[in-house]
């Protein structure tokens, strides 16, 4: 348990930008959650590798955050110091006899990233348009959507680890799979700084006409309003949000949260719901999804913060325990 001295002793290290209780439900996309103990909106690559190297020599413990799109913050807040990624500087390259790259720092929007390359005429991110997450978390979580992911079109990320440094990682280094990376695993500990993406010549007129069809789709099969985005990740071969559909659960509500009536793999708030509202209907939806058709859905959303270990482990189960 991280005490409150150590707490003070960072926030002193960080100066008055580093504040106490900071709420974050307004900086999540479901608006739920509790407080930072000490929260830091970093500007800079500097600000957010001292605000970790410093956290890691008090044993304080960090988490960086983006637009926080997949994560479930508890009522009861997260302790230790909260890093909100504030570097938004983007890059196009493009020289003659090399493949053109754009680059981004980690708080820049992958939509707004990805727009940017459509406009210039270079095609292979319009599948991000409607990603609402960072660069950051779409390196970590290895982001994807409308049939494609981060995976095939990063190049590099540059990572920073307490203790070790900053270093550029390539694609290979980061062991992508399905939502997952080794940063996501926690088998390398460190915070994304930027990173670059594979792009290829294309008509802009044409890459713009196919972002705003995808657009589209997403205004037609998926909710808008607050959401953690897709709550399940796919069983193979199969769509989470098909399964929910199959088990009459549109609509399913405990207290604000409500399992939604457009698109079955998105949880809304409702206006009042807490975390633990969101985290009982997760629970609900995947007792179902097994009892009733043997499915076992895994969650994709992220659990952070104070909450308790049954409250963890409502959904984090594994078939082999049950």
């Amino acid at each position: 348990m991280t005490s409150d001295g150590a707490v003070r002793e960072l926030q002193g290290r960080l100066g008055p930008s580093a504040r106490f209780g900071e709420p974050l439900a307004r900086l999540t996309s479901i608006r739920v959650g509790g407080s930072a103990d000490l929260f830091l909106l970093a500007r800079s690559v500097a600000q957010i590798t001292k605000a970790v190297d410093h956290a890691e020599d008090l044993g304080v413990p960090w988490r960086v955050i983006g637009s926080a799109s997949n994560l479930l913050v508890s009522d009861d807040g997260i302790p230790g110091l909260v890093i909100k990624s504030g570097m938004t500087m983007m890059e196009l390259h493009v020289a003659p006899e090399e493949s053109p790259w754009v680059g981004a720092e980690a708080g820049a929007i992958l939509a707004s990233v990805a727009k940017r390359a459509a406009v210039a005429g270079f095609s292979g991110l319009e599948w991000a348009v409607n990603v609402p997450g960072t660069v950051g978390a779409s390196v970590v979580n290895n982001s994807g959507a409308f049939g494609s992911c981060t995976q095939e079109h990063l190049l590099t990320a540059l990572v920073h680890v307490p203790g070790q440094g900053t270093r550029e990682l390539h694609v290979d280094d980061l062991a992508m799979t399905y939502r997952a990376t080794r940063l996501k695993r926690g088998e390398i500990r460190g915070v994304v700084l930027g990173a670059t993406y594979r792009l290829q010549p294309g008509d802009a007129d044409a890459l713009l006409a196919r972002i705003a069809e995808i657009q589209a789709q997403r205004r037609t099969t998926q909710p808008s309003g607050y959401s953690v985005g897709s709550v399940f990740t796919n069983p193979p071969g199969d769509a989470a949000g098909r399964i929910v559909e199959s088990l009459g659960l549109k609509g399913y509500r405990k207290g604000d949260a409500e399992v939604s009536r457009l698109h079955a793999n998105f949880i809304l708030n409702r206006g009042r719901a807490t975390a633990r509202d969101v985290l009982s209907l997760i629970a609900h939806v995947q007792r179902a999804a097994w009892e009733e058709r043997g499915i076992h859905l895994v969650p994709e959303v992220q659990l952070v913060g104070r909450w308790q270990p049954e409250e963890i482990a409502s959904v984090t189960w594994s078939e082999a325990a049950v």
